[in-house]
């Protein structure tokens, strides 16, 4: 449908009658001087032309000022009303990218691969399904980094998400300086809906920040953090002597990520297949399920050019037309 922005403007479409109403054309008080007595000379065809002439520059001005006020209206095309869904929840994402992450413990396709394509590889659904959330991601190693801000932008998210890699942000693993950086980038945010998840695969062994400590400020500020812990539990690997297995998640510190969890309300999950780390981020829909406020709005086109470019062309016209003729 056709709407119009400001409506109120249409009140100008009389404004030309007003001004003719008050401030009338002057008219000669007398009779011309010149009398002639041979009008059937003038035929009445003359005379018509004469009339039409003079008509019709004031009929396509009255056109042109109609156009000008719809301009001025700003007419505007609306659409269907289309659905926004906003949840108020502010998620932020944490990842690792320490040298251990390049374990190719998972597979996909029957291929190995290592844990942060695997981790890249099950998230891009988890983040799609958070229509409402204002999503952020921190990438972390030796130091951590915020990546992303929190957006409603979900293929940002993926697009930075997906152009990480290991060892960006060094090979040793800070978790407590990732923790600290959520609490700071999310302290200002509404409460009770502060949602870190973290993951990653290996120990503390970086940072300025201890993880219990970080747990304890993220706690203080109701931050609640889910972490996952990944990496499979053995692997078969070659050496000189043969296949023997291995525990690949052997640095792993289960303990610390159970507290960090717990401590701020959160759960820890267990991650040593793309399997299960698909479960955890089904479980984490369930957990932070997306509240949906309905919010709609319509799409708007603008429409004023149209009748502006009209009024200018007719205006155009009747100047050049009156160019002519003198």
């Amino acid at each position: 449908m056709i709407h119009f922005e400001w409506p109120w403007l249409l009140t100008a479409l009389p404004l030309p009658l007003l001004i003719r109403w008050l401030f009338p054309a002057n008219t000669p008080m007398e009779q011309a001087a010149l009398k002639v007595p041979f009008m059937d000379d003038f035929s009445e065809g003359q005379t018509r032309a004469v009339s039409q002439t003079r008509q019709w520059p004031l009929l396509l001005a009255a056109i042109a000022w109609f156009l000008l006020v719809i301009a001025c209206a700003r007419p505007q095309w609306l659409g269907e009303p289309i659905e926004q869904a906003v949840s108020g929840r502010d998620l932020m994402l944490a990842v690792d990218l320490s040298a251990s992450m390049q374990e190719q413990d998972f597979i996909i396709n029957k291929e190995p691969v290592d844990r942060l394509t695997a981790t890249k590889e099950v998230a891009v659904d988890f983040i799609n399904r958070r229509i409402g959330d204002r999503l952020g991601l921190i990438l972390f190693g030796t130091q951590a980094y915020l990546q992303t801000p929190l957006t409603f932008d979900r293929k940002t998210v993926l697009t930075l998400l997906n152009e990480s890699v290991i060892g960006l942000a060094g090979d040793n693993t800070a978790i407590g300086d990732a923790i600290g950086l959520a609490v700071k980038r999310l302290k200002n945010q509404p409460a009770n809906s502060r949602v870190l998840i973290l993951m990653t695969d290996g120990a503390n062994t970086a940072g300025e920040v201890s993880p219990l400590k970080a747990a304890e400020l993220a706690a203080a500020s109701q931050l609640k953090i889910y972490t996952i812990g990944i990496g499979a539990d053995e692997m078969m690997v070659r050496s000189f002597f043969g296949n023997r297995k291995v525990n690949p998640s052997r640095d792993l510190d289960e303990n610390t990520l159970v507290k960090i969890a717990e401590s701020t309300g959160g759960r820890y999950f267990r991650a040593r297949n793309t399997d299960e780390l698909n479960n955890i981020y089904m479980l984490l829909d369930k957990l932070e399920p997306v509240e949906k406020d309905k919010q709609y709005f319509r799409p708007r086109s603008e429409l004023y050019y149209w009748p502006l470019s009209m009024a200018l062309a007719l205006a155009a016209f009747i100047c050049l037309s009156r160019v002519r003729l003198s």
